[in-house]
């Protein structure tokens, strides 16, 4: 199956122009047979940790109401993954991301490790898989890639292909180079442990006193890296994955 990850400019996340460059991610994709397309952590309106309350870009819990949202970048044929803050009718926000398939919401990640020290994001509590076509895979959203049991969980649920929408916004403080190293290395650790592809969408650039080198890459399940975007830049990657578990890794029953 081909797969594709965006590296959108960071600027571009709190913009209202934001839906309209991965609308033409998708038409890219849709044109060049792509059936799945990972777009980063928090590309819609940037992550709540960074942003005062009142520019938030808050999406809603409902499925119904967040497929409506979700709108402008939907396709026939791509289906897309894309980062977002959530907002439950209690009032709590989640650093979330949701599988868009044909105009519906058909699944929705919550992330289990918002941040290190303190984040506005309540943690989510679930690890699910999903299924579009012949593909079963996970998502673990940037930071929860770091933790091996939330990985190992998706793969024994049958989990072939993991996707890690990323956004390494961070201060300009930071060892940017290092953080998109330890996640080539996290990446690639991962894929040949599990047998699985490993599919990490990034940020780029700087803006709003942040910085992100960009980690955009595809890793296949021997842990090769078969696709990567150029550190600092925009662009789209794109790589073919199978679909099915590698051969002589366990099935998830262990047998």
């Amino acid at each position: 199956m081909q797969v594709a990850a965006y590296q959108p400019p960071l600027a571009v996340t709190r913009s209202p122009e934001v839906f309209d460059a991965i609308a033409e991610q998708v038409a890219r994709c849709e044109a060049a047979g792509v059936r799945i397309l990972c777009c980063p952590e928090g590309v819609l309106g940037g992550l709540a940790d960074y942003v005062v309350a009142a520019d938030r870009l808050v999406l809603p819990a409902d499925a119904g109401k967040l497929a409506g949202a979700l709108a402008p970048i939907g396709s026939a044929t791509v289906t897309t993954i894309v980062g977002y803050t959530e907002c439950d009718d209690a009032g709590r926000l989640f650093n979330a991301a949701a599988v868009l398939d044909r105009g519906t919401v058909v699944g929705r990640y919550r992330k289990r490790h918002p941040a290190i020290r303190r984040s506005v994001y309540t943690a989510g509590d679930e690890t699910p898989v999903f299924t579009v076509g012949p593909l079963t895979f996970g998502i673990l959203l940037c930071r929860d890639s770091n933790f091996a049991e939330l990985a190992r969980g998706m793969v024994a649920s049958g989990a072939v292909a993991l996707f890690v929408p990323t956004n390494n916004g961070l201060p300009t403080d930071r060892s940017h180079a290092s953080v998109a190293a330890d996640a080539r290395r996290t990446d690639v650790a991962c894929a040949a442990e599990h047998g699985v592809s490993v599919i990490r969408a990034d940020v780029a650039g700087a803006a709003f006193g942040l910085f992100s080198y960009g980690c955009t890459e595809v890793v296949g399940p021997d842990g090769r890296v078969l696709a990567e975007a150029p550190p600092l830049e925009s662009g789209l990657i794109f790589a073919d994955i199978p679909i099915e578990p590698r051969a002589g890794t366990a099935s998830p029953s262990g047998a």
